[in-house]
Order: C-alpha cells, then structure tokens, then sequence
C-alpha cells in the first residue's frame, strides 16, 4: 500500500530567489561585469567582478532573511 507523499510548503527555488544576471557586451573572463536583478523586488544592482556580483547575491538573502525590503 503506497502512502501519499507529504508535500513541503517550502519552494525549494523560491520566486523571491530568481534573478536576471545581465554581462556587459565588454566584459572579458578576467573582466566580468554587468547587472543583477531581482525578477521578484525588480531591484538591480551593478558588479564590476565576480567577487561583487557574489556580494551582491549574499547581501540580497541576508536582507531578505532579515525581512528588509
């Protein structure tokens, strides 16, 4: 006899995690540049490296998990 599977509430890739990541036409491997956007807040931040466009990922969770806009 098969039991229902329980279906969590929690989105393992949740909407409010979804962006849009835009590499400027210029940007080189060494050279990553561009513009991050969140598809859910539409907020848009600039990276000029990998480093910041990490930055700019963690900072958007660490917001999001302290309830900031």
């Amino acid at each position: 006899m098969r039991r229902p599977m329980p279906l969590n509430p929690e989105a393992k890739y949740p909407s409010r995690r979804a962006y849009v990541v835009k590499v400027r036409s210029d940007a080189q491997p060494d050279e990553l540049a561009g513009r991050l956007e969140n598809l859910v807040t539409g907020q848009s931040r600039e990276f000029a490296s990998g480093g910041e466009l990490l930055k700019s990922i963690a900072e958007d969770l660490e917001a999001n998990a302290e309830g900031k806009p």
